[in-house]
Formats: C-alpha cells, structure tokens, sequence
C-alpha cells in the first residue's frame, strides 16, 4: 500500500472572525465515510475513510483509500459552496446530459466548487499543481498530513473571501482514473485539465464528531 506522508506547518496568525474558527476547529473532530461514484467506467469500486483530528492549531489528516483505480495518481479535494450552504454527495440524478457519467462540473450543483486540496502542501491552496497521492498495485493509498490550521485558514479566506474552513459543510471527492479509460466525449472537466484526471470515483460527506470521540 502505498502512502503520502506531508508536514506542513505554517506560522500564518489570524485576527478576528478567522481566529474564531480556529478556536471552534480547536474543539472538535471531522470524519467521512467514502463511496463508490462512476464504478461502471472507474471498472472499481472506490471505499474509504478520512479522519481529522485537531491538536491546537495542528491538524492531522488522514485518508484510507481502497478499490481505486491502481497505479493511478488520485485528486482528492473538499468541495463547498462560497454562500456557505451545505455540499452534498451527487447521486445519479446529476448526470445531466445522461452520458451514464456523473462528471466533475456535473457535481457543481450539489457539492459546489473545488476548495483545498489533500496533497503535499494543503495550505498551498494549489489545486491543479499539487503532488497528490498515487495508489499502488492493488488499488490501495493511505494519504497523511499535518498542517497549521491558521496557515490554512488564512489561505481559504484569500481564496474565498468572507469564508471559512466549515468542514462539516464539505465533502471530499476522491478523483482519477487512468489515462487509457474510455470515456464518453461529452465528460466535462475544468479548462485544460483532462476529463481523466478530475473524473470523481468516490465521495463522502465531511461530519463534526465530539472532541472525546476524535480519531487517534
């Protein structure tokens, strides 16, 4: 199984309604469960878990993969909204041009838009850029990472002004297939970034646990 393991603690400070959220985060825990999307031209069945668990201004990420497409480069990002409503998991009722695929832009209007990556640097902010994780022989990753949550707080405000992290509003996709997958033409993705790369293979909703029940 293959793993990323990241460090990346910044020592941006936050004032105001910013510091707030970070005294909120201070308190609690994160988990999501993930299930399969687009299992059919993935030829997998995509499962898995990511766990947050915050220690002061640290947090560690942690996200369990299984069934993904093997030796695959793999995206994985939360989505949001920037009005701050709630993202949902896309069913198939989102395949609007009824291709038989639920494609990233598809997903928008349940799950909003790109927000952090889970890559090398999450407070980096660089979605399209990031080093991401890669599954091994069996379909298998296991993604950790340690960062500061002011630095990437300071980072999701600059990028999405008037917002914050609000993890339990979220939901992770897990992205990629490989290149050789045939893919309908009509599968949308964002510029020139191909339709292979950003294709959602699982998602979960992101929920708030109590801070004696976060994950060790």
């Amino acid at each position: 199984m293959k793993h990323l393991h990241v460090l990346a603690l910044g020592g941006l400070v936050l004032g105001g309604a910013g510091m707030a959220c970070a005294s909120d985060l201070a308190t609690t825990g994160y988990t999501a469960t993930l299930s399969a999307m687009n299992s059919a031209v993935a030829q997998s069945e995509a499962a898995g878990e990511a766990q947050f668990k915050v220690d002061g201004d640290t947090l560690a990420i942690d996200i369990h993969m299984r069934g993904v497409p093997a030796d695959t480069v793999h995206w994985q990002h939360f989505h949001g909204f920037v009005d701050g409503r709630d993202a949902n998991c896309p069913g198939a009722k989102a395949d609007a041009n009824g291709d038989g695929v639920v494609d990233l832009i598809e997903t928008e209007r349940s799950a909003g838009t790109t927000m952090v990556p889970f890559d090398a640097k999450p407070a980096g902010m660089d979605v399209a850029h990031g080093d991401y994780p890669e599954a091994d022989a069996n379909g298998e990753y296991h993604y950790t990472a340690r960062v500061s949550i002011k630095a990437l707080e300071a980072a999701f405000a600059k990028a999405f002004p008037g917002q914050h992290l609000d993890f339990d509003k979220r939901v992770i996709f897990i992205h990629g297939v490989p290149a050789d997958t045939r893919l309908p033409d009509s599968v949308a993705s964002l510029g020139p970034i191909p339709a292979h790369t950003t294709l959602p293979i699982a998602c979960g909703k992101i929920e708030g646990i109590a801070s004696t029940d976060a994950p060790t």
